[in-house]
């Protein structure tokens, strides 16, 4: 799982651009859901295995997840509640 060649933070956001994620290492992410006009960020510590593969997924672009960048999502953490 460790790639040390992925440099950190990474930043990608869900198909349907409501989810917005920021990797900060292998096991630790942020997440910002849009909620109407509203945004809740949840901080993730993967520590379960289903969660290690969920990271796994985002930094592989794995379907639904698509590229973002650090610009979009600090637009978004300003809603934050």
């Amino acid at each position: 799982m460790e790639d040390k060649n992925t440099d950190f933070p990474q930043y990608r956001k869900l198909s349907n651009n409501r989810c917005f994620y920021e990797i900060l290492n292998e096991r630790h992410f942020r997440e910002i859901q849009l909620i109407g006009v509203r945004a809740v960020l949840h901080d993730v510590k993967a520590e379960q295995y289903p969660e290690m593969l969920r990271i796994m997924d985002m930094l592989a672009l794995q379907e639904p997840y698509l590229i973002s960048d650090a610009e979009e999502f600090k637009k978004f953490e300003d809603l934050k509640i």
